[in-house]
């Protein structure tokens, strides 16, 4: 039978759709009992339709395939070497090593990694000479290897710079002209804007004034690293499902747009990572589930790398069966569930079409008036982005606490017989008051006070 089987039937409007839903509510307002109105200022409909992405040309933003990562805390290059080796046995793909000192020498870090595995590389120190290492090491055993380099995120983040501005960009533009053996070497890290309680529509645009300071910089130089190697963007990615496929999209769009007035690459690479912000202590076996849906989400929005975190992240050391579990979660859904296997799998969806371009044209405008105002270190020194990611933060935990935003187990279906786990008081400690330059944006998770009580 050659004729298809929706011929049989004849297309209905969007306009048809809602009177028969008017209709059907019987007097009730339609815009009050079925809109949902979420807090990026997006009105969330009962039902999408082809017309709704009629006048939407949303490019294809999914990569071929994403890459399973596993993070490595280093303290000590021989054990670090150790636990990248035996990830890889059991299926890591990239190996994302988070760097604290100078002391952890690159060589020996990275001794017998095969050549395929992609190595991510994050320092807490700004270092020419270590990059120079790095780069060495890059040519020698010809790696694959990216380091992330954010000077402006890690203001943001504590509220100082390595150094200050004029040395911290100073040594930026050195570790650029090193890294002639290394894939990237700089990173727009917009997890803090996430963690702190910032909606979706800052999250973007303050990714791409946080970018376009870089950009702005480097217009200058002989040497531009953007216009030979892609910007690496590390993001949280929160539990609010299809909304976060749709962030990542809007990102590549956004990215685009922004690259294409300078002329360099458009194209971008994505390490996503789950978040904290939902992450709690009661009923902690829930967080598996989260950080599934998490990674769920970062697959279907296009992310390179992805990298989960631990049930017992927030709470507990870096362990062996909290980080063998998080790296089954993606193994399950590479190799059991198929995820891989459909390119660009939202295109078409007329509701994540259209939440994606809403989400990047709302960001837009918020970019554009932060590059009116004076750019977003401006913005940030002024305290004026720690105060509006406070506000919507603020609207949140208000929500979470009168339980209009759920998380099981810790502010509703609490089960009184649990006993709480062993809190590592390293790991979850109160917030220490320190001397910074300016404020700095705080990461809060939405059950930071209840999980308090259990200390």
């Amino acid at each position: 039978m050659n004729k298809s089987l929706f011929d049989s039937f004849d297309e209905v409007s969007a306009k048809a759709w809602k009177q028969k839903i008017q209709f059907d509510l019987k007097g009730a307002d339609y815009n009050e009992a079925l809109i949902y109105k979420s807090l990026e200022g997006i009105d969330i409909k009962p039902f999408y339709h082809q017309e709704d992405i009629a006048t939407i040309n949303t490019p294809s933003t999914h990569s071929t395939s994403w890459k399973n990562a596993i993070k490595i805390e280093v303290t000590d290059a021989t054990s670090g070497n150790e636990k990248a080796l035996e990830a890889i046995k059991k299926g890591a793909e990239s190996i994302f090593f988070k760097i604290e000192s100078e002391v952890v020498a690159p060589k020996i870090l990275l001794k017998h990694i095969p050549h395929e595995t992609s190595i991510l590389i994050e320092m807490g120190f700004l270092s020419v000479s270590y990059i120079q290492n790095l780069n060495g090491v890059a040519k020698s055993l010809n790696l694959d290897i990216s380091v992330l380099t954010d000077i402006i995120g890690r203001l943001a983040n504590t509220g100082n710079w390595f150094k200050n501005l004029k040395k911290d960009y100073i040594a930026l533009t050195e570790i650029t002209k090193q890294s002639t053996h290394l894939k990237s070497s700089i990173c727009i890290n917009t997890g803090v804007y996430q963690n702190a309680g910032a909606t979706m529509v800052q999250q973007l645009a303050y990714a791409m004034a946080h970018a376009n300071e870089y950009l702005n910089h480097f217009e200058t130089k002989k040497a531009n690293p953007f216009a030979t190697s892609q910007v690496i963007f590390k993001v949280a990615v929160g539990g609010n499902y299809f909304f976060e496929i749709a962030k990542l999209r809007a990102l590549r769009i956004l990215w685009s747009t922004l690259a294409s007035e300078y002329k360099i690459l458009e194209q971008c690479h994505i390490i996503a990572y789950p978040s904290h912000r939902n992450k709690t202590i009661l009923d902690y076996n829930v967080n598996m589930l989260r950080t599934t849906t998490e990674c769920m989400s970062a697959i279907l929005g296009g992310a390179n790398t992805i990298y989960n975190l631990s049930y017992d992240d927030i709470y507990n050391h870096e362990n062996e069966f909290g980080t063998r579990i998080a790296l089954n979660q993606l193994l399950i859904l590479k190799n059991e569930s198929y995820f891989d296997l459909v390119q660009n799998p939202a295109s078409g969806s007329y509701y994540i079409e259209t939440l994606t371009n809403q989400l990047a044209q709302k960001a837009l405008d918020l970019f554009k008036n932060i590059e009116e105002g004076g750019g977003f270190l401006k913005q940030l020194k002024s305290g004026s982005i720690q105060r509006k990611i406070k506000e919507n933060a603020t609207k949140e935990q208000a929500l979470f606490d009168s339980e209009k935003i759920i998380l099981t187990g810790t502010n509703k279906y609490q089960n009184p017989d649990e006993v709480p786990p062993a809190i590592n008081k390293q790991v979850f400690p109160f917030k220490k008051v320190r001397k910074t330059l300016l404020e700095p944006i705080i990461k809060r998770r939405l059950s930071d006070f209840i999980d308090k009580k259990l200390q």
